[in-house]
């Protein structure tokens, strides 16, 4: 097995990715809009996926959060609000947020696992600051970072009681960048102290089964490298101030804030310290480069890829899609606008 979670180019695996799948044995895989079609094409690729690999317990990913990042969409499968919702509705009643997070990542992996899905990148832990881009914006589960850490728990519990493991991101914190980090590297001047702030989230779900890092650049830690790329912030800030032990993979490696051949980038953040390296865009050649650079994977990584995926149930969830929305509908009609 390599450490990798690749992308792959359409709705159907091409008979190139399925040689070079078998061959090169990724660790996982992620799905995007220009793989998905209708229930029964996604549930075919799934199985597809799970075939070549010959494990039931593969990872294959998806960014479904709601609101603006959304992969699987209407008509085939419902909407799902925004993170900002229960940020706001949490200055109502926060108890009351929480169940509604709850209930709608539940909701989410229960839509996910009938489809074949088992792990979903949610939810951001970043702490939404005024004035920086929009990028993360009402992405967030907002500004107070234990409001973002209690928002961030029961999304993470709910996404388990589907199925699917979460995945916290974008660690040590995406939410001061004044740049889009697809588009260029961001460099978030904040001291120490300062991001303490951003931290904090992080901390308070530790214990998180997967964990994604931004390709941010910090200064208060590093100078040099974005956190995906710096040895510093892996295991000073994120394995040792943090206290991460799960499952700690990279951003996409294919996005402009990385520069460099994307071998080099694979190999960097390997080395870095990530147990996995993210290639989202399904580009035959950019794979096989990053497969050029790579080695299997490490048995510590293993190991945590092999315990995250052990922290949910292949039994299913006992609530069905419809009675977790509306649930969660019920909760959010104490919004104003609701």
């Amino acid at each position: 097995m390599t450490p990798l979670f690749l992308g792959l180019a359409t709705t159907a695996l091409t008979d190139a990715e399925r040689g070079f799948f078998r061959d090169l044995d990724p660790a996982g895989y992620i799905l995007f809009k220009r793989n998905i079609e209708d229930p029964a094409q996604l549930r075919a690729l799934t199985d597809s996926l799970r075939e070549i690999a010959g494990r039931d317990d593969v990872p294959i990913l998806i960014d479904q959060e709601g609101g603006r990042v959304a992969r699987m969409q209407q008509p085939h499968w419902p909407a799902f609000p925004k993170a900002e919702l229960f940020d706001t509705l949490y200055d109502i009643a926060p108890m009351t947020a929480i169940e509604a997070a709850r209930h709608n990542a539940h909701a989410i992996a229960v839509m996910l696992c009938a489809a074949g899905i088992n792990v979903d990148c949610l939810p951001l832990l970043d702490v939404r600051q005024p004035g920086a881009h929009d990028i993360i914006g009402d992405r967030a589960l907002g500004a107070e970072p234990m409001r973002v850490a209690a928002l961030g728990r029961a999304v993470i519990e709910g996404l388990a009681a589907g199925g699917a493991v979460g995945v916290v991101k974008h660690v040590p914190g995406h939410g001061r960048a004044m740049a889009d980090s697809h588009i260029e590297l961001p460099v978030v001047t904040a001291d120490a102290e300062a991001l303490e702030t951003d931290l904090a989230p992080f901390i308070a779900l530790n214990n998180a089964p997967m964990a994604m890092t931004a390709h941010v650049v910090y200064p208060a830690w590093d100078d040099a490298e974005c956190a995906s790329l710096s040895a510093t912030v892996i295991g000073e800030i994120i394995r040792g101030r943090i206290g991460f032990d799960g499952l700690l993979m990279s951003d996409d490696l294919g996005m402009h804030a990385l520069s460099g051949d994307f071998g080099a980038r694979a190999a960097g953040v390997l080395k870095a310290g990530c147990d996995i390296a993210l290639h989202c865009s399904g580009d035959m050649a950019e794979m096989e480069a990053i497969a050029g650079a790579v080695t299997s994977i490490d048995a510590a990584a293993k190991a945590r890829l092999d315990r995250a995926m052990a922290t949910v149930s292949d039994a299913g969830s006992t609530a069905s899609l419809d009675e977790l929305i509306s649930r969660r509908d019920a909760l959010l009609a104490m919004l104003p606008s609701a």
